[in-house]
């Protein structure tokens, strides 16, 4: 299962909006097939691996890291290559959340193969936090990325901050953006930098285009600006009851969501209507105030934070936009998933941990 989930993380840039799957077909330790999910719409990892493995499939084992597909979508279903191809066991790392009961479980069970489950589930559903988020949660998993100084600071009084952190926490930024679904920012971020939101990454690497999605409540943006432009699909979402302009790129597709009581984006329509788009991963790179309303509101599943090791001052700009605390007991926590050296910058990987008691 350790080799199919290795199999499974090929597919990391490329699966989207399927989770990322792998498989591998064995008699006892010896290995006769695999394969993982390549590309939305081609053969499933099982598919795969069945044709690697031919006859010696036949009364074999198949190690598959999500239960395989029980129903017709773009593809035959999977349980039923499983069984034709005479497979006598198939174990799985995690079950299938957007099957209605088990589906595919119970079409290999009814054909008479043994089916366990719950091997490396954690790793696996690890692999796919977006997809399950989105199928068990109703909403995209939120990534927010942010880059600051020791100080904690993300640009000067006057809005530079090119470049805080150094190329390879830049290039680094830009594998964390491949495997997102799509890229959201704000219409303040927009304005003022003219992002391309786009994905760099070296020569002949696969990736699927992230959609671009930028929250400009009043159709602010400019058509001239990159977001605009036919280089990766783009998501403009506006206040409801707006009419996207005369001079919108036809590219461009726009979606109302209704405002909250403060007047602000309803950041849970938000996310609604992205997991309705098919948004697994959404990699959030904003302001400080659409970042503090997001941690704020409870909605940043992980915090992806660049520390570059240099001083910005007390007029620089601040990291997030939060309201005041009356208590150290109302303080944002944070819990470490990881910390590695990027250059001579740090990433820290972090979640969010409830308030502290008392």
């Amino acid at each position: 299962m350790a080799r199919a989930l290795a199999l499974a993380e090929r597919g990391l840039y490329t699966t989207q909006p399927n989770p990322r799957v792998g498989c591998v077909i064995a008699h006892g330790d010896r290995v006769v097939g695999e394969g993982w999910h390549q590309r939305a719409g081609g053969p499933h990892a099982e598919v795969f691996a069945l044709r690697d493995a031919g006859e010696q499939a036949r009364g074999a084992t198949a190690y598959v890291t999500l239960e395989p597909c029980g129903l017709h979508g773009r593809t035959p279903p999977c349980a039923d290559a499983l069984i034709a191809a005479g497979i006598a066991r198939v174990v799985i790392a995690a079950e299938d959340t957007s099957q209605a009961e088990g589906a595919g479980l119970a079409r290999l069970r009814g054909a008479g193969i043994t089916v366990e489950t719950g091997l490396l589930r954690e790793p696996a559903r690890a692999l796919n936090p977006g997809f399950f988020s989105r199928i068990e949660r109703g909403r995209p998993f939120v990534r927010l990325k942010l880059a600051m100084s020791l100080d904690g600071r993300t640009a000067l009084a006057n809005g530079a901050s090119k470049w805080i952190t150094g190329e390879p926490a830049r290039a680094d930024v830009q594998r964390w953006r491949a495997r997102a679904s799509a890229i959201l920012s704000g219409s303040g971020t927009v304005l003022a930098d003219d992002p391309r939101l786009t994905v760099r990454l070296p020569e002949g690497e696969a990736f699927t285009p992230p959609c671009r999605v930028v929250l400009d409540r009043d159709l602010r943006v400019p058509a001239h600006f990159h977001v605009m432009d036919d280089t990766a699909p783009t998501l403009r979402i506006h206040a409801v009851g707006r009419s996207a302009p005369a001079d919108a790129p036809a590219g461009v597709r726009h979606a109302g969501v209704a405002l909250d009581g403060q007047g602000r984006m309803d950041l849970a329509a938000v996310l609604g209507l992205l997991a309705g788009y098919a948004v697994n991963e959404l990699h959030v790179e904003a302001g400080a105030r659409l970042g503090g309303a997001l941690l704020d509101g409870g909605w940043v599943d992980e915090l992806l934070l660049y520390v570059a090791p240099v001083l910005l001052g007390d007029r620089a700009r601040p990291l997030l936009e939060l309201p005041p605390l009356e208590s150290m007991a109302g303080r944002w926590r944070m819990g470490v998933i990881e910390q590695r050296q990027v250059g001579t910058d740090w990433r820290l990987r972090l979640h969010p941990l409830p308030p502290a008691e008392g």
